[in-house]
């Protein structure tokens, strides 16, 4: 049987640049299931076979969308009230 492809829970995309929230499952300290989201940024391109490609470079214009991307899936994760990870410390 396939394996069904996993869909991030939101994206945030400024032109080629964007950033995904993903949700993970795994487990605490004393073995409980628990989740936690993970974010990834990309940027995306076309090649010389005019073929749409993805990459986590970045070149020096696109910091100002990644930075908005992402405090964008930052705001995300503390507006919905989901666990954010902070150091050693969980902020809800």
């Amino acid at each position: 049987m396939a394996e069904e492809k996993k869909m991030p829970e939101k994206r945030f995309t400024t032109g080629a640049i964007s950033a995904a929230v993903w949700v993970n499952e795994g487990k605490t300290k004393t073995g409980e299931p628990t989740e936690f989201r993970t974010i990834s940024l990309q940027r995306r391109y076309k090649d010389k076979n005019d073929e749409w490609q993805s990459t986590n470079s970045l070149r020096v214009n696109d910091l100002p969308k990644a930075s908005l991307v992402l405090n964008k899936a930052y705001e995300h994760l503390v507006l919905k009230n989901l666990d954010v990870e902070v150091g050693e410390e969980m902020v809800v």
